[in-house]
């Protein structure tokens, strides 16, 4: 188990040990008792409240008198979801037999930014290799591109170590994770310790100390280590090209690499989704999940709602110019691998 995962497991051991704590409340099982304990449960655990400006009681107070004995389930999971949606957060749902709430305007409003057939057929001309669910192939002027499309995706060292050999003799390399919505935060350490060369701080990481929303531990540092020896390393430059549906590990990893001396971050503002998630149940059996742990970049700073692209790396996709099989964004990030100022 690598330290990542170790530290995670130790705030997670935190959160269950404070739940244990708790008063448990018991609520009717009628509409009124289970929308007091979905309020409750999020008032308690929720940990964006403080930085998003949230009032969660005038929140009560604005749903709780709608919710009424005779509406229909269906109704009432809709209500309920309405409220959750007033977290603004990718990480929050509401899951029953017939339904799963989802916020989806933390992307929803801003341009998709990311065409796959586009990159497919004019860029790789369908010719690439997939390993690990990552696809890469050597593009024009000897510039590498990694597509990562989800952290869920295990990572091999030695699926690393190949594809990181096929392009020794390239000018530097681009990781496209434009729509990456997230996964598992070890595929994080895993990858970014390929580009460093000695113990780095990633980020830090608090739990909640109790049920009040400024309840909060100290934050814990976590630090990533350079892959071990004999594994291929890379020290030529890296444009890691994001766009809005860039989310939760994937965020995290931006938010890491975007601090070591050969990364440039490309493209547009991440979505975030930086808060660790925890899961709870209501007297009607249906589950809700949130976000819980706040996590921290290497300077302390929140990357709940993005990390913005390097300076002067800011681009979207023109949509005419994709019409005629250009990515605007995939063609600064190559011009930026082979810029000499890189």
């Amino acid at each position: 188990m690598n330290k990542f995962l170790n530290h995670i497991a130790f705030v997670f051991v935190s959160v269950l040990t404070l739940t244990s704590c708790h008063h448990v409340d018991e609520w009717d099982q009628d509409y009124e008792g289970n929308f007091d304990a979905l309020w409750t449960v999020v008032d308690e655990h929720y940990c964006f409240f403080e930085e998003k400006g949230i009032d969660w009681n005038d929140v009560y107070n604005r749903y709780r008198p709608r919710v009424n004995p005779k509406m229909r389930g269906l109704d009432f999971f809709n209500l309920c979801a309405e409220m959750l949606d007033e977290l603004q957060d990718g990480h929050v749902n509401l899951s029953s037999s017939f339904k799963t709430s989802y916020y989806r305007k933390w992307w929803s409003d801003y341009p998709q930014n990311y065409d796959e057939r586009l990159v497919e057929q004019y860029y790789l001309d369908f010719d690439y290799s997939t390993v690990g669910g990552i696809d890469y192939a050597v593009l024009r002027e000897d510039v590498g591109y990694i597509r990562y499309p989800s952290f869920s995706y295990s990572v091999g060292e030695g699926a690393l170590d190949a594809i990181l050999s096929q392009f020794a003799l390239c000018k530097g390399i681009i990781i496209d994770i434009r729509d990456n919505g997230g996964g598992a935060m070890t595929n994080v350490e895993t990858i970014v310790s390929r580009f460093i060369s000695e113990r780095i701080l990633a980020g830090s990481i608090c739990h909640k100390t109790g049920p009040g929303h400024s309840d909060f531990s100290e934050p814990y540092p976590y630090y990533f280590d350079p892959a071990e020896t004999g594994r291929v390393r890379w020290i030529k430059p890296v444009v890691v090209l994001a766009n809005r549906s860039t989310f939760s590990a994937a965020n995290n990893f931006v938010s890491v690499m975007q601090y070591l001396p050969n990364v440039k971050i490309v493209g547009s503002r991440t979505g975030g989704g930086s808060g660790m998630p925890f899961s709870s149940e209501i007297p009607c059996g249906w589950g809700v999940r949130m976000s819980a742990c706040p996590v921290y970049d290497a300077k302390g700073i929140t990357t709940e709602t993005g990390v913005d692209p390097s300076p002067g790396c800011a681009v979207d996709l023109d949509p005419i110019l994709a019409l005629s099989g250009v990515d605007t964004m995939l063609e600064f990030a190559i011009q930026t691998v082979l810029s000499p100022d890189f």
